[in-house]
């Protein structure tokens, strides 16, 4: 499964922003189900990025989101956090 959270961060806070989704990255990477992960900006509004990262199935991704290290570096941005669903599944690839 793949999750994605979008997050709207003013350009005054994009290298912060980026320093601290790195280290929430990091976290997750040690959380057993953990794929890959990416932090990626749309080329059409700086303002709004996106956290990509993929699991071997949901139960892996909320569980390591409930992890205290993972907590710890991702609950402070979640105030930026766009409102919408995150995780799906993957149907069909290439």
């Amino acid at each position: 499964m793949i999750a994605i959270t979008r997050y709207r961060v003013p350009g005054e806070d994009s290298d912060d922003f980026a320093g601290r989704m790195g280290a929430v990255l990091t976290a997750l990477a040690a959380s057993p189900g953990f794929r890959s992960g990416r932090l990626a900006r749309t080329v059409d509004d700086p303002g709004l990025w996106a956290l990509v990262t993929e699991w071997d199935g949901a139960g892996h991704y909320r569980r390591a989101l409930g992890a205290y290290e993972v907590r710890l570096q991702f609950i402070p941005l979640a105030a930026m956090a766009v409102d919408e669903p995150g995780a799906y599944e993957v149907v069909s690839s290439a």
